[in-house]
């Protein structure tokens, strides 16, 4: 039964979160499904997600933006691989044009989620205000859609450290950057290896003594041009529309291409990204002790330096990489099981973030609280046992925003499906004997830690979360509705003129 005071304001479609996907989703309805009521929840004060909480110094994208863009707005900029503060005013230039600003709420939290079949709609339960003062209330929805990605914005993933009390300088994670942070010509130590790392040492580098980037192994790094030249010709002779859609889709082929290269040919990716870097670094020994790691390129997530600057830093003597295991902190710095003291005056734990299933909204479905960890995704898209909801979850091989799309449309056709069938709730049916698989398939550490906590996919179409945006887009939007999802029993039949 609905928790919802008779007052409550009800909207169409809630999407959760302002960020890149969020805004998207938003262009999607609003474009494919115009007269719906909708509104964007975003829990913080100001759109852009990722792109507006990260303020680490040289916070980029890790993939090119023509992909990581949207279909729908050219990127404009002369960089291919883009700075945080140039994403994030393509995002707010797309919330603004398109009118998307004026239906985002800021300050909104939503801390429940309830679904009544009777009625056909999610009660939401939001806060609203500063956290010692915030005030709750309800609102409810026909479809709700989490736009929040699977990241745990509130905290970073922080592994405790012996001596950490002991040590006498500075200690910041990269997700909570102090503004004030002065490290010019002072010994940095990086712990990590993964795409915040390798944007840090090369940005503080600049103005600190030494950048050592301390790693537990040795890790997979890619230089990347940070402009993409093929692509300045083509905008320089093709409408930006056209342009934008021929250099998107030559980089997603060539993307899909080397990805798949690299899982079908594992030796010789290795042999050409060692090739590659040994080039730049002109240091065999270097290279093999440590961008040279045991697993094959793309069991995790690929690094990508533009310009090659995290290596040009370390040949100008302004950068190192270390590859050992912290033994314990000690007042000037940090001594490694192998003896060594490295000194510091700022620590950077770069240690990764925690994943987040859907914002850590807890859904409760007819009283009942779902167990994700139970659960199938369908299409990428909707939950099994979870009526009219949605959620938006990017390629770990890819743009996010590739999926994203894809996501957001396939959550217009599904509406577009319940109208032509009169239905006011459809949820997803997995078929009998489909084998469990974890959600995404990377071996990457963060999604080891909490990847269990999350809905599974199946061995079988469409349950299926496939790293393949061809074979997605070629397929997503032609799916038969009608032989996976099913009316919900019990629920009110949607009526609508």
């Amino acid at each position: 039964m609905s928790t919802a005071p008779a007052t409550a304001e009800h909207l169409d479609v809630v999407i959760v979160g302002a960020g890149l996907s969020g805004i998207g989703a938003a262009y999607r309805l609003q474009t494919e499904l115009p007269g719906r009521s909708y509104a964007v929840l975003e829990a913080r004060a100001a759109l852009g997600g990722t792109w507006d909480l990260f303020r680490y110094p040289g916070i980029r994208s890790d993939s090119d933006m023509f992909t990581l863009g949207y279909p729908f707005k050219p990127w404009r900029d002369a960089l291919s691989i883009a700075d945080g503060p140039s994403i994030l005013r393509y995002i707010q230039e797309t919330a603004t044009e398109n009118g998307i600003d004026r239906h985002i709420r800021y300050g909104t939290k939503v801390v429940a989620a309830e679904w009544d079949s009777a009625s056909s709609r999610w009660t939401l339960t939001v806060e609203q205000g500063a956290e010692d003062g915030a005030e709750r209330r309800t609102l409810t929805c026909n479809f709700l859609y989490s736009c929040s990605g699977y990241y745990n914005y509130d905290h970073g993933y922080e592994p405790e450290f012996p001596g950490l009390a002991d040590f006498s300088g500075t200690v910041v994670h990269p997700q909570f950057w102090p503004e004030d942070l002065d490290y010019a010509d002072k010994k940095v130590v990086v712990i990590g290896s993964g795409a915040t790392a390798v944007t840090l040492v090369p940005a503080m580098a600049e103005q600190a003594e030494l950048v050592t980037m301390l790693q537990r192994s040795p890790t997979w790094i890619s230089a990347v041009p940070g402009r993409d030249k093929i692509a300045d010709r083509i905008r320089e002779t093709l409408p930006p529309n056209l342009a934008h859609r021929v250099i998107r889709t030559k980089n997603i082929l060539f993307n899909i291409g080397f990805y798949q290269y690299c899982r079908r040919r594992p030796e010789a990716a290795r042999k050409l990204l060692t090739g590659l870097t040994t080039r730049i670094l002109k240091d065999e020994k270097l290279v093999a002790e440590h961008f040279t790691p045991d697993y094959n390129p793309w069991d995790q997530r690929l690094c990508a330096v533009p310009n090659a600057d995290f290596f040009k830093a370390m040949r100008k003597g302004k950068a190192e990489v270390v590859t050992d295991h912290i033994e314990t902190f000690v007042p000037e710095g940090i001594r490694l099981k192998s003896g060594k003291v490295l000194e510091a005056d700022v620590v950077v734990t770069a240690t990764g973030l925690q994943l987040l299933a859907f914002g850590g909204v807890e859904l409760v479905v007819d009283g009942t609280p779902v167990n994700l960890s139970d659960q199938f995704v369908w299409q990428g898209t909707m939950i099994s046992g979870v009526p009219n909801f949605a959620v938006c979850i990017g390629y770990t091989n890819a743009s996010w925003t590739l999926r994203a799309d894809l996501t957001s449309r396939l959550v217009c056709k599904v509406l577009g499906f319940m109208d032509r069938k009169g239905y006011g709730a459809v949820v997803p049916q997995p078929q009998q004997g489909l084998e469990a698989r974890p959600l995404l398939d990377l071996a990457s550490g963060y999604v080891q830690r909490s990847i269990g906590a999350f809905p599974r996919q199946g061995d079988k179409r469409p349950w299926q979360v496939r790293q393949n945006y061809l074979l997605d887009s070629a397929t997503t939007l032609r799916t038969d509705l009608s032989k996976t999802l099913r009316p919900v029993s019990g629920a009110k039949t949607l009526e609508r003129v």
